[in-house]
């Protein structure tokens, strides 16, 4: 428990990275790992995570977002996207996946398949965007505490042009849609972000119990 205390104090929204600091084949494969593992409801995963590598591309990005230098200078930059509709293709390949997996009988396969399709497909189309972003929120939120117990930084970004970057990407004809960007690497040293307190509301503020 002190360590994940510690985990989160060390944790800040870096402002500025160290561009020479690199992650390491190791570090990049826990943060993957973390994210294939993240929850979502009824486990569907409707998202995607992109690794831009292309330093012109992530040149392009940060015009769009606002010209942050984290995008550019991390050593790595994340672009979380969640889907923009679920048809019955999707939830057919789904359950697929977790009875091949589970080797479960054809009658339960049946029955959670109905299930899904019951829960998912009768949804608004109004709905199914804005809960798929949702699922997003969850990911972000383990993505950062797997980076601050490897001593990773991230640092989660709303601030750009979502539909532009969409635009750049393709990602409308993926069925995607940009949530969030989120630049990992190394803080720097002339960061002095870091050194602040950091500040929080007690938990006489934050808590109740009814």
């Amino acid at each position: 428990m002190k360590k994940i205390v510690e985990d989160l104090n060390w944790r800040y929204a870096v402002k500025q990275y160290d561009a020479n600091k690199k992650l390491s084949t190791e570090q990049l494969d826990i943060i993957k790992e973390s994210l294939r593992l993240t929850p979502s409801a009824y486990g569907i995963q409707p998202l995607k995570f992109i690794f831009v590598s292309s330093p012109a591309l992530r040149e392009e990005i940060k015009e769009i977002a606002h010209n942050q230098g984290q995008v550019v200078d991390a050593s790595h930059l994340l672009i979380i996207c969640s889907h923009k509709s679920i048809d019955e293709s999707y939830l057919d390949n789904h359950v697929n996946l977790v009875t091949g997996i589970r080797n479960t009988p054809p009658e339960r396969a049946a029955g959670f398949s109905e299930f899904l399709k019951n829960n998912i497909l009768k949804m608004p189309d109004s709905d199914v965007e804005p809960w798929n972003v949702r699922q997003a929120y969850i990911a972000l939120g383990q993505l950062l505490h797997t980076c601050a117990s490897i001593r990773v930084d991230a640092t989660p970004m709303e601030g750009f042009n979502a539909k532009k970057l969409d635009e750049l990407l393709g990602l409308e004809e993926k069925n995607l849609k940009s949530v969030l960007l989120c630049p990992i690497g190394f803080r720097s040293t002339e960061d002095n972000y870091q050194h602040l307190t950091k500040v929080r509301k007690t938990n006489e503020q934050l808590f109740e119990t009814i």
